[in-house]
C-alpha cells in the first residue's frame, strides 16, 4: 500500500526538530547547569566562611531544594505572557545567582567581626531567592513547549524530554564544578560566568520569540543591562577577590590559588608567614616550630633509631623538616600528600623553602600524591613497614577527613607499623574539643594500641593535643636533636599532665560506619568558648 506524497511530507516535517524546540531543550540543560552551580557555590562559600563542615552543605542544599519546591508551586499562578515571564526570571536568576558569590564575599568582609547571624541571614535569604527563581524556570519551559508543540508531544513525552535534559545539565556541572570550574575560575568568576549563561538563554529566547513578544525593545534593554553588569563584575573579579581575601586574612597575600582540592592562601606580614587552607589557619611561622617539634620528636626520639619514616599529610614539609633532624638513623622518608599543588608550592617558593629548610628537596624524601587511606591499602601486598608514622591531617571537620580518624584507618596504619614502632596523631585541642580529643584516644585503643596523650601550647591555636600510639609502651627519651627551640627532655613530663578542664572523658571509638567524631567536633568547635 502506498502512502500519499502529502502524508509523507507531513510526516517528514513532523520528524524534524524545529529551532525553537532545540532552543528550549538546550535552555533546560543550561538552566539546570546554572542552578546547580549557584547551589554548589553557596554551599562551598558557607563551608569556607562559616567552617568546613557537612552541616553547611546540608543546610544550604536543603534550603535551596525547599525554595525550588516553592518556586514550582508559584509557577501555577503565572498564566499570561509565559515567554516574557520566562525571560524576566532568567535575567533575575542570572543577575542574583551570578553576583551571589561576590556579594557574599563582600558582605562577609564588611560585616563586623562576630556578625555570623547577619551573614547567615543574608546567605540563606539569597539561597531561598535563587532557589525559588530556579524552581519557576522548568515548569514555565514545560508549558511553553507544550503550547508550541502540542501536536508533537504527549505530556509523558514532554516531561521525559525536559527532565532528561535537566538531569544531564546537573550531571555536567556536578563533575565540572570541583574538577574544572573552581580550580581554574574560582567561586566568584564561576558564579559570574554562569550568570552570563542565564542571561544568554534570555537573549536567545528573546530572538526566537521576538514575533510574539510585546515590548521587545524594553526586554532587549533589560538583557543588555544585566549582561553589562555581569561583564563589569567579571572584569573586576580579580581585584574583588584580592580585596576580599586581603580583608579576610588581614595580611598581604603572597600566594593565592585554588587546587582541585582546596583554596590555598599564603600571607605575609610583620609577624611572619601564615598558611590558610579553605580559610582555616594551618600554621603561623612565628610559632609553628612548637607544633611541629611537639608532633614529631616524642615519637622519633622515643623510638631510638628510626630508619624508615612515613608522614601522612603535612604537604608544607614542616613535619618532614623535623624528621630530617635525625640524619644518622633516618634513611628514607615517604610523604603522602593528597594535593600536588601544596608540595609544589613548598618546594619551589623561596620563602617557603627557607621555612621548611628545603626538606621536600632532600634525596631521602619521596613524595606520593594520593589519598592516604587508599594508598595505604594498596601497600598491603608490598609489605611496606615503617618505624615511625607521623599523621598530620586537618581536623575531622567532615566525613572525608573523619574516615582518617577511624578504627578502620588506624588498623591499616598498624599493619604497616614495625613491631617496635610508633605512630603519632595530631588530635585537635583537648581544651576546646575535649571529647573529640579523647574520642581519638579511644579509637586508637580500640584497635589494640597503647596510647600516650599529651598537649602543647601553640599561641596561634591555643592548647593543642597529640597522641603517640604503638604496640609497646612509650618511654620518655633522654635526649633530643640539637637546636630545638621548644621541646626539651625535662619538659616532656609537663606535656603529659592534663588539668581538670582537659582531663579524660569516657568516649566511644570513631568507626567508619558511625563517624561520631565529626559530629562531636562540629558541636565543640561550634559552641561559644
Amino acid at each position: 500500500m502506498s502512502v500519499p506524497a502529502d502524508a509523507r511530507a507531513a510526516a517528514g516535517a513532523d520528524a524534524r526538530i524545529s529551532p525553537a524546540e532545540v532552543t528550549l531543550l538546550a535552555s533546560v540543560f543550561l538552566i539546570a547547569a546554572c542552578g546547580l552551580v549557584y547551589e554548589l557555590a553557596a554551599g562551598a562559600l558557607a563551608s569556607y566562611l562559616l567552617g568546613d563542615s557537612v552541616l553547611q552543605f546540608s543546610t544550604v542544599i536543603g534550603a535551596y531544594l525547599f525554595a525550588m519546591g516553592i518556586g514550582s508551586w508559584l509557577s501555577r499562578f503565572v498564566e499570561r505572557q509565559l515567554v516574557a515571564q520566562f525571560l524576566g526570571i532568567e535575567l533575575l536568576v542570572g543577575l542574583v545567582g551570578g553576583l551571589m558569590p561576590a556579594g557574599l564575599f563582600v558582605a562577609h568582609n564588611l560585616l563586623p567581626s562576630g556578625a555570623d547571624t547577619a551573614f547567615r541571614t543574608l546567605l540563606y535569604g539569597l539561597v531561598l531567592l535563587v532557589g525559588a527563581l530556579v524552581g519557576l524556570e522548568i515548569p514555565l519551559v514545560m508549558r511553553i513547549l507544550k503550547r508550541q508543540f502540542s501536536q508533537r508531544y504527549a505530556l509523558k513525552d514532554l516531561v521525559s524530554q525536559v527532565l532528561t535534559f535537566d538531569y544531564l545539565g546537573a550531571l555536567a556541572v556536578a563533575l565540572a564544578f570541583p574538577l574544572l570550574l573552581v580550580p581554574h575560575l574560582g567561586l566568584i568568576r564561576t558564579g559570574l560566568v554562569f550568570g552570563l549563561m542565564n542571561a544568554g538563554v534570555a537573549v536567545w529566547a528573546l530572538w526566537l520569540f521576538r514575533g510574539e513578544l510585546r515590548r521587545v525593545r524594553l526586554l532587549a534593554l533589560a538583557c543588555a543591562g544585566v549582561i553589562g553588569l555581569l561583564l563589569l563584575a567579571l572584569a573586576g573579579s580579580e581585584r574583588l577577590t584580592a580585596w576580599a581575601e586581603d580583608r579576610f586574612y588581614g595580611d598581604r597575600i603572597l600566594h593565592a590559588s585554588s587546587s582541585d582540592y582546596q583554596r590555598i592562601v599564603v600571607t605575609g606580614g610583620r609577624a611572619g608567614i601564615r598558611l590558610f587552607l579553605n580559610g582555616n589557619l594551618q600554621f603561623h611561622a612565628r610559632d609553628e616550630y612548637r607544633y611541629h617539634e611537639a608532633l614529631v620528636h616524642p615519637a622519633m626520639a622515643a623510638h631510638g633509631a628510626p630508619r624508615r619514616v612515613l608522614v601522612l599529610g603535612g604537604g608544607d614539609g614542616l613535619a618532614v623538616r623535623e624528621v630530617l633532624k635525625y640524619p644518622s638513623s633516618v634513611e628514607q622518608v615517604t610523604l603522602v600528600e593528597l594535593d600536588p599543588q601544596m608540595t609544589r608550592l613548598f618546594s619551589t617558593e623561596p620563602r617557603l623553602v627557607e621555612l621548611n629548610a628545603a626538606a621536600l628537596r632532600s634525596p631521602k624524601v619521596t613524595v606520593v600524591h594520593a589519598d592516604a587511606f587508599t594508598w595505604l591499602e594498596s601497600q598491603r601486598d608490598a609489605g611496606a613497614v615503617w618505624d615511625v608514622v607521623v599523621i598530620d591531617f586537618p581536623d575531622p571537620s567532615n566525613f572525608s577527613l573523619g574516615k582518617l580518624y577511624s578504627t578502620s584507618f588506624y588498623q591499616i596504619v598498624d599493619q604497616h607499623l614495625a613491631a617496635d614502632g610508633f605512630m603519632v596523631v595530631q588530635t585537635t585541642s583537648p581544651l576546646v574539643a575535649r571529647r573529640s580529643f579523647w574520642t581519638v584516644a579511644a579509637t586508637l585503643e580500640a584497635v589494640g594500641l597503647t596510647t600516650m596523650p599529651y598537649h602543647a601550647l601553640v599561641p596561634s591555636f591555643g592548647e593543642w593535643g597529640f597522641i603517640v600510639a604503638g604496640r609497646r609502651p612509650w618511654r620518655a627519651p633522654t635526649a633530643l636533636p640539637a637546636g630545638l627551640r621548644f621541646l626539651t627532655p625535662e619538659g616532656m613530663g609537663t606535656l603529659r599532665h592534663f588539668p581538670p578542664d582537659m582531663a579524660r572523658t569516657e568516649e566511644a571509638p570513631n568507626r567508619l560506619s558511625d563517624q561520631r567524631l565529626v559530629r562531636l567536633f562540629e558541636q565543640e568547635w561550634g559552641a561559644p568558648h
